[in-house]
């Protein structure tokens, strides 16, 4: 029966609508597979000798003191990307396949998954060198054993925690305290968890409580599964109370005010675009990184402007590059009305203009870094504003990925939004900028190099309607691609 589950997946596979369109995103993400593995493979052998050579310490001990941190950060990557490999199973319930069966099979896939797998790359070879480098071959061993272990309870909870609305928020607080806490020496968790992590290593028996741990979520998940197995239960479509808001002050602008209207319900209504404005708003926070001088790399005048442009851009990028697929659902419905597309655009555009003015507001915060660290944020909102948006919209008419508005998954994108067209779009968004400061800095100053920012922004702003209309033409010619892709389910 394994065997049979493992054809039709592979025939799902391949007849999918998105197989051969999407071939070069297939290969854009075996490239990024290969990456992310030559970087574990780094990591888990040279960063041993970089530990013990140039910082003079133990590298197990303080990868068990630092650990507890990677597995946080893998939950938190998992709630937020990885995606439940489940099976269609609502056709399996009317033949005679046991539901023990398909809940081990979905557990199965799980266990198989990308997130799992690239672990393997960092420790083991971090624990060969270990066994070379002398150190208790039965104490690395279990050691290896319990760190598998907890890493498949992450995979375990992520199943059992998936689509729990504001669960990522409140693990990245979480975080955020414990990160502070112990950066202002006020409580260091890591004093506690290292303890334990050693213990895995230096006592044999404390390798029963991961592989307990393990055994007892493998359970608690098989259970959860199998008790949400009925039509009726886990695979019944959820329904929600309606609630009537009338938003009648946006009726004074007319066409753009309806659809407005529209768009704010959508966003406070459902879980994939409330989960998208919350991310945005971590976007107002990406400038720390550039702006507070704590890693080198960052701290240029070029990379300064780029982290300009996201901060004020967190509901462009996440929201906006999903125009017109928030409206997958009822898509078709309103291609059989007579309704102007210009108007349509328009008002996703002040969406977009009206939620970066209140970012750069919010952003207010960066005064502390200086004048000119602000003028950045505040170029960049007009260059997001100008230009950006305008190509953001031209590069959702080549997206085409119908949205689930009830999931909370891909809240920063989905792979089917990915295609060679959409690419070159949006390379312009970043490097344009950062070229025009650099061209202005080499000129004459850092302020000529904002003065240019600021004019292409200016100039889209101008240029808005003849913009706008040609925008208009690629929607129109789309139009039916559109329509066709927005009903494939698989």
């Amino acid at each position: 029966m394994i065997g049979k589950f493992l054809y039709l997946e592979w025939k799902s596979f391949i007849r999918s609508a998105s197989f051969a369109t999407n071939l070069a995103l297939k290969i854009f993400m075996g490239f990024m597979a290969i990456y992310m593995i030559s970087i574990f493979l780094l990591a888990g052998i040279g960063g041993f000798y970089a530990v013990r050579d140039e910082m003079k310490l133990d590298p197990l001990t303080l990868l068990n003191k630092m650990i507890v941190y990677y597995f946080i950060f893998d939950l938190i990557i998992r709630l937020l990307l990885q995606k439940i490999p489940v099976m269609n199973i609502r056709p399996m319930l009317i033949l005679p396949i046991k539901r023990p069966i398909i809940v081990n099979f979905s557990i199965g896939k799980t266990m198989l998954s990308f997130f799992n797998l690239i672990h393997a790359f960092l420790f083991v070879p971090f624990t060969i060198v270990l066994l070379r480098e002398g150190y208790d071959v039965s104490g690395v061993l279990l050691w290896h054993l319990s760190i598998l272990c907890l890493l498949y309870c992450n995979n375990f909870l992520n199943i059992l925690l998936n689509n729990k609305d504001n669960l990522f928020a409140i693990f990245l607080v979480v975080v955020a305290a414990l990160g502070a806490s112990q950066y202002y020496d006020l409580f260091d968790i890591t004093a506690y968890t290292a303890v334990f992590f050693d213990g895995l290593y230096t006592s044999g028996w404390m390798f029963a409580l991961p592989l307990a741990a393990v055994a007892a979520l493998y359970i608690i998940t098989h259970k959860y599964l199998m008790k949400n197995l009925y039509l009726d239960a886990g695979l019944a479509a959820k329904h929600a109370v309606a609630k009537t808001e009338q938003f009648d002050w946006l009726n004074q602008f007319g066409t753009i005010g309806t659809f407005m209207k529209n768009d704010i319900r959508l966003i406070k209504r459902n879980k994939r675009s409330k989960t998208t404005v919350m991310m945005s708003v971590l976007f107002l926070f990406y400038g720390l990184l550039f702006f507070s001088g704590g890693i080198e790399t960052y701290d240029n005048p070029v990379m300064h402007m780029f982290a300009g442009i996201f901060v004020t851009g967190g509901f462009l990028f996440t929201f906006g590059q999903f125009v017109p697929s928030w409206d997958s659902s009822y898509y078709p419905l309103m291609m059989t009305q007579n309704i102007p597309y210009k108007g349509y655009l328009q008002a996703k555009w002040w969406l977009i203009v009206i939620a970066t003015c209140v970012s750069t507001l919010l952003a207010s915060f960066y005064l502390y870094f200086g004048w000119h660290i602000y003028m950045m944020i505040v170029v960049g909102a007009i260059f997001n504003i100008g230009f950006n948006s305008h190509l953001v919209l031209l590069g959702g008419a080549f997206t085409k990925t119908p949205i689930d508005l009830s999931s909370t998954k891909g809240a920063f994108g989905d792979k089917k939004a990915f295609n060679v067209k959409t690419m070159l779009i949006s390379m312009p968004k970043l490097l344009l900028p950062i070229l025009l400061y650099f061209l202005g800095s080499a000129i004459y100053s850092p302020d000529l190099g904002l003065v240019f920012v600021a004019a292409m922004g200016i100039l889209g702003l101008v240029f808005r309607n003849k913009v706008f209309s040609m925008i208009e033409k690629i929607y129109k010619t789309e139009k039916y691609a559109t329509l066709d892709a927005y009903k494939q389910k698989n």
